[in-house]
């Protein structure tokens, strides 16, 4: 053993591998009542501004302001924001590495503690703010600073349809938070969502550059390809709820179906679930789906990009993880309902009270799916593009047809409960696949490693 092996410090041990005790589970317990608190408290604020605007601007101004300013500024940019924090932790967790804890606050006594990397948040802010901005000498300039606009622009408009709360009386007031009620609501969604697509296939355009430019390619191509499948998985929806308006998809998943299923998406679309999630994540540019930001190939429509623009592109794909996180539980999750008991807490606690908890519910459920986001993010590998666009075209593209096709025949032939049925009998086989596929897959492997017969040195022996 050598002098400098025998002087090496030990490795400290992070005892993973051992079962998780009773504090460790009190601890966790305490924590998620904390945050769920936190979280009502943060849905009562949105609430109070609201209410507080339409009481000093009158009611449609102060809706309209309080509206914007609660559930796009306050929640969306927010919640985004905080998503690039809560990202860069997710993945050292998984990953078993240190996560941003550099910066500290230049605060007497508190210079030593990292705020759980919270501080990394401003540093950004102020690194984005101050950085050189460069624009290449042969790009199209005007259109190399208007692409981070259009990239970002859209998707703070889409989060205006999605109800996160019912009309409930607060402060002598009836609020409802939500921007805006339109007609086409889903419409308005694919709508804005394409034209994000512009953003990104301009700026790899403008960039003059082969690096950015195959980056812009790949992302509009993708984008498009995906947003096919996107749509599809939702027409399934529609057909059920005889509706485009985003409210009142979410008040028909208020019933009950037999007098004890509620009427949520996720029970009558199983398999447009499945489509939609894959399909947003492949439109949100994220892992697995992340081709078109390659950098262990250097390609990326925002390769030339620094400063506030690449901020603009960087922020909008985390906007955009709250907004379909919002869509999917508006349209599949029941929105801002419970499954059940939703009639007798009503009663008990009050159409104020129970605004609140509806409220509370939707940013629950939101903040929930956000995460689940970043489990997908840090859990499957970079997908090739020819398999990126097979998934899309050869598998996620016919699945969302049948599913269209299922759900019109199951409505012709017995409305909402054929429809339900259907779904049910749909869910039973994908969880029946969930839990066959990894015992079958076990089999196989230990067919495949199973010793060698003994019949074949017997016949060499016979020989």
């Amino acid at each position: 053993m050598s002098h400098a092996t025998a002087h090496a410090p030990e490795l400290e041990v992070s005892g993973r591998g051992r079962g998780i005790t009773s504090a460790e589970i009190v601890r966790g317990t305490f924590w998620t009542v904390v945050f769920l608190v936190f979280l009502f408290a943060v849905g009562l604020v949105y609430a109070l501004l609201v209410a507080g605007l339409q009481k000093l601007l009158g009611h449609d101004w102060g809706h309209a302001i309080g509206s914007i300013l609660s559930v796009v500024l306050l929640f969306v940019m927010v919640l985004g924001a905080l998503l690039t924090m809560a990202d860069r932790k997710w993945g050292s967790l998984v990953q078993d590495r240190l996560g941003p804890n550099r910066a500290r606050l230049p605060i007497p006594g508190l210079k030593n503690s990292s705020f759980g990397g919270i501080p990394h948040l401003a540093a950004d802010v102020v690194k984005m703010l101050t950085k050189e901005e460069t624009v290449p000498a042969a790009g199209a300039r005007f259109v190399f600073n208007l692409a981070p606009a259009l990239a970002f622009g859209p998707v703070i408009v889409l989060f205006g349809v999605v109800p996160m709360s019912p009309d409930f009386p607060l402060w002598g007031e009836s609020v409802r938070l939500q921007v805006a009620d339109v007609d086409q609501g889903l419409l308005v969604v694919f709508g804005a969502a394409s034209i994000a697509v512009l953003g990104t296939t301009l700026a790899g355009w403008a960039s003059n550059s082969k690096y950015a430019l195959l980056g812009g390619m790949r992302a509009s191509a993708q984008m498009i390809s995906y947003e096919v499948t996107l749509g599809l998985t939702l027409v399934g929806l529609m057909i059920v709820f005889g509706t485009l308006k985003l409210d009142e998809m979410t008040a028909g998943q208020a019933t009950h179906v037999w007098g004890w299923l509620p009427a949520w998406g996720v029970f009558f679309q199983p398999l447009a679930i499945i489509a939609y999630f894959a399909a947003a994540n492949a439109e949100l540019k994220r892992a697995p789906f992340d081709l078109p930001e390659g950098e262990s190939e250097i390609v990326g429509y925002f390769i030339e990009y620094s400063g506030l623009k690449f901020g603009l592109f960087m922020i909008s794909e985390y906007v955009e993880v709250v907004i379909f996180a919002g869509l999917f539980t508006a349209m599949f999750f029941g929105g801002y309902h419970l499954p059940w008991g939703e009639a007798s807490l009503a009663q008990l606690l009050g159409p104020t009270a129970m605004g609140l908890v509806q409220l509370w519910v939707f940013i629950v459920k939101t903040v929930f799916f956000c995460w689940l986001s970043l489990i997908v993010r840090w859990t499957f590998p970079r997908f090739r593009y020819d398999q990126v666009m097979n998934l899309g075209w050869k598998m996620l593209l016919p699945l969302s047809l049948a599913n269209v096709l299922v759900t019109g025949a199951a409505m012709l032939w017995g409305g909402r409960e054929a429809a339900a049925a259907v779904g049910l009998a749909e869910l039973a086989l994908l969880l029946a696949y969930v839990i066959g596929a990894p015992a079958i897959s076990r089999s196989g492997e230990e067919s495949s490693l199973a010793p060698p017969s003994h019949e074949a040195p017997a016949a060499h022996a016979a020989h």
